[in-house]
């Protein structure tokens, strides 16, 4: 069967919905829904300590034990840092054949509101560290995987684990469907803002006392201003407080970090648009700290950039180092010759509004990064506090939110035709994603006790 990507559908003869429809249900002979349910690790499944020596290699040494002692703490924080583990995984699995500009670490934690160009308050996916063109189910499934792994670190029933593992593809089949129907320039410009989020929450005290607060409230305290915690004034300077191990200005294989930074930016400033280059002109770069984020990016070179453009007019930058994807292996290499570059490129394909600096570079010592504003009042949902109900709610957003991102670049029609009305799909993603947590578990079990022997050092912090 033959598969129609971006290209076919800029050819005269133009397939029409239902066609497109019809060949995705095709694609069921050879690839059954049911057939996503089943998981069970091969026998030459690679050691998981053997892949996190693997993906530790070229990161910063002495931050490696703050790493693992991240991914050690839970099964859950053991499954944010394992994305090159599940790609080795997924990679076995079945498949369509369907491909779109997947996230490649789609786990709930990687989405969450951010302000538009516009400032408006959106919903999206917001960490595209891993993105590459790849099947679409592999963002489906990691996505689902991350339900269960939170729901148990939450204490929640199994009942409700499951609950909103469905709920988050039930989201992403439905939600598909309305954009098979969309026009091209439809799904483009189509985004979800937290407002729109709030008014689709059914119960009313939920939708009062949580979201709503979350959205707004969090909103005005993670404004672009508010950076008392890690900038500091001395005299008529102002740097970036030290707060070692996770921010810091030492010196790395004898670089001063500020002149490091400065020939980096020169290269990110090239990247960008002409107006934006304009604007980042206003600014000059005073500062440069390393800084430690995230679980799976730890030890990479990561860092943030003060810049001052006058009195009480600052700008920080997060500067993020740019490695392979982890799908590259499995899914086929990026067409970007800098790993910055492939990011951008995946923060702008996905995204219904992206951060207007982004742009990427490349060091003297060959790395590659890219470059975007440090928060843009950024908020993450506070998911370790959320009950059964609330963890429903927020999985449908999440499965809403990538069928547009994936609609935005793949075959909606194919892909809805090929999930269907029913919830065949959905419940074998449920299955999938409460054995694949099992997966997790024994991985994470694996790593602890090699912290316990000393075989691994992990940084408890």
């Amino acid at each position: 069967m033959k598969t129609f990507h971006r290209q076919d559908l800029r050819s005269e003869t133009r397939p029409s919905l239902a066609e497109l429809s019809a060949m995705g249900k095709s694609l069921r002979k050879n690839c059954p829904r049911s057939s996503h349910a089943a998981w069970k690790a091969p026998d030459d499944r690679p050691d998981p300590l053997r892949l996190l020596e693997q993906s530790n290699q070229g990161r910063i040494a002495r931050l490696i034990p703050i790493r693992i002692g991240r991914m050690v703490h839970t099964p859950f924080t053991f499954y944010r840092g394992a994305a090159l583990d599940m790609a080795v995984d997924l990679a076995g699995t079945p498949a369509t054949g369907l491909r779109v500009q997947a996230c490649g670490d789609c786990h709930l934690l990687n989405f969450g509101a951010y302000a538009t160009p516009e400032r408006r308050i959106v919903f999206d996916i917001n960490d595209l560290d891993e993105t590459l063109p790849a099947p679409w189910e592999w963002d489906v499934k990691r996505l689902a995987a991350s339900f269960v792994l939170a729901c148990r670190e939450n204490s929640l029933h199994r009942y409700a684990a499951q609950d909103a593992v469905l709920s988050c593809v039930r989201a992403y089949r439905e939600h598909m469907a309305e954009f098979s129907r969309m026009t091209v320039l439809e799904i483009w410009y189509a985004s979800i803002d937290i407002e729109k989020l709030i008014a689709g929450i059914k119960d009313a005290e939920t939708r009062r006392r949580k979201l709503k607060q979350f959205a707004i409230d969090r909103a005005k305290s993670m404004s672009e201003h508010h950076f008392p915690e890690i900038l500091a004034i001395a005299g008529q300077s102002p740097t970036i407080k030290d707060n070692p191990p996770l921010i810091s200005h030492a010196r790395e294989q004898g670089e001063v970090l500020l002149d490091a930074g400065r020939e980096a930016f020169a290269a990110y400033r090239k990247s960008l648009p002409d107006d934006r280059r304009a604007l980042i002109d206003r600014f000059e770069l005073k500062d440069v700290a390393l800084k430690v984020v995230g679980v799976g990016s730890v030890g990479t070179w990561c860092s943030v950039a003060l810049m001052v453009a006058g009195k009480n007019d600052h700008l920080f930058l997060q500067i993020k180092e740019a490695h392979p994807s982890v799908l590259e292996a499995y899914a086929g290499r990026s067409i970007y010759q800098n790993h910055g570059q492939r990011v951008v490129n995946g923060y702008h394909m996905m995204q219904s509004a992206s951060d207007i600096l982004l742009g990427w570079a490349k060091d003297k010592f060959g790395r590659h990064f890219y470059v975007r504003q440090l928060r843009d009042m950024k908020m993450g949902a506070p998911v370790e506090q959320f009950g059964a109900g609330e963890m429903v709610t927020y999985a449908h957003s999440c499965g809403w939110t990538l069928a547009r991102a994936h609609a935005r670049t793949g075959g909606a029609a194919q892909i809805s035709g090929y999930l269907g009305n029913s919830d065949a799909f959905d419940t074998a993603i449920a299955a999938f994603a409460k054995d694949y947590a099992d997966q997790s578990e024994r991985d994470h079990a694996i790593l602890k006790k090699a912290v316990r022997s000393g075989r691994v050092k992990a940084d408890m912090e």
